[in-house]
């Protein structure tokens, strides 16, 4: 009998991907990691204990903080706008967890994102899952093959209401819990205020400036700020104004109109190639910029050093640094890279 460590967040979710390894004959154990607070504990043991399966916390705040948080506040001070869940994946749940259940004797980790992982032609793909408004694939494009083979997604074939109709057939605690939103780490969204309390450090206010790079306002310093940002600018020019360029030296933030935004090209680096190792040739793709971008028409070309150049069909909004490319072949992942630059 296969052994499967459940990373059990005390979700609804997590829950009842558990319930569906035990009702498939895995012998199971559970384990929530304490990353940023522990508030899922109680429920997740709660779950763990109606399962009558062994359940383990495990405190990875440090782990957390030096591979998560501070590449988040790296990225912000760059100027780019990270995707910390992404970073979590790749460097945490599925590496310092998945090693301490490999440690503990378990052949696999289990979770209860949605995404599919099936093994063709001796290697392991990843494809969306079946409910397309849960679909978490982009989050896991980073995942590779040693990643990938020690891993399961027993919801992937399932809709949200059916979890929920299940977690609710097993009386959990966590069958109506909502599905949270936020950065675990920010629960009231404001990054700067975060940052600064993390850091020690202050982010000095400057100046807003036009696309002719006249001086238009005064902003609350340029950290603060995503590319294609409108709400929050407090500022009035008459017309609706976005975040178009940052300049971290000069602490500078362009302001510009809607169409401004729009951009083709975009060259990223840290790729993980999913169905292959490396890129050897253009390739015809979809690709999406962010979580809640519909995957568009792209050319990914191989470049030196570890970059790939990917050019879309049509120009696309707010491309922007930091975040995570993914690409896609109908339902299948490609590979992801992060945005180095936008040309």
């Amino acid at each position: 009998m296969a052994k499967v460590m459940l990373a059990m967040s005390g979700g609804v979710d997590s829950s009842v991907a558990a319930q569906l390894m035990q009702q498939a004959g895995f012998d199971c154990i559970g384990a929530t990691m304490v990353l940023c607070s522990d508030a899922g504990v109680l429920d997740a043991k709660a779950v763990a204990d109606r399962l009558h399966i062994p359940f383990y916390s495990f405190d990875h705040t440090e782990d957390f903080n030096r591979l998560v948080i501070e590449d988040f506040i790296g990225c912000y001070e760059q100027g780019g706008t990270p995707n910390p869940c992404v970073t979590c994946n790749k460097k945490i749940k599925f590496d310092v967890l998945l090693q301490r259940a490999l440690q503990m004797g378990c052949d696999c980790l289990a979770t209860g994102h949605y995404a599919r992982i099936l093994r063709e032609n001796n290697r392991f793909l990843l494809y969306k899952a079946k409910d397309p408004g849960k679909d978490q694939s982009y989050f896991l494009a980073c995942l590779n093959q040693h990643q990938l083979s020690h891993t399961l997604f027993p919801l992937g074939e399932l809709t949200k209401e059916q979890v929920r109709q299940i977690a609710e057939a097993q009386s959990f605690v966590t069958a109506k819990k909502k599905d949270s939103q936020d950065i675990c780490f920010i629960p009231d969204g404001d990054y700067k205020a975060f940052m600064e309390r993390y850091t020690g450090r202050t982010y000095p206010g400057g100046d807003y400036l036009n696309q002719s790079g006249q001086v238009v306002g005064h902003h609350q310093g340029a950290v603060g700020y995503t590319i294609g940002q409108r709400k929050g600018l407090g500022i009035a020019l008459g017309e609706p104004a976005y975040v178009v360029d940052k300049n971290m030296a000069q602490n500078t933030v362009t302001l510009g109109k809607n169409e401004d935004l729009f951009r083709t090209t975009l060259l990223a680096d840290n790729w993980n190639f999913i169905p292959f190792d490396t890129l050897e040739k253009p390739l015809q793709v979809k690709a999406r910029v962010r979580y809640r971008h519909t995957e568009q028409p792209a050319t990914v070309y191989p470049m030196e050093n570890g970059l790939a150049k990917v050019v879309f069909a049509e120009p696309q909004r707010a491309i922007t640094t930091g975040q995570a490319v993914v690409l896609y072949d109908g339902d299948m992942v490609i590979g992801s890279g992060t945005i180095q630059k936008v040309l």
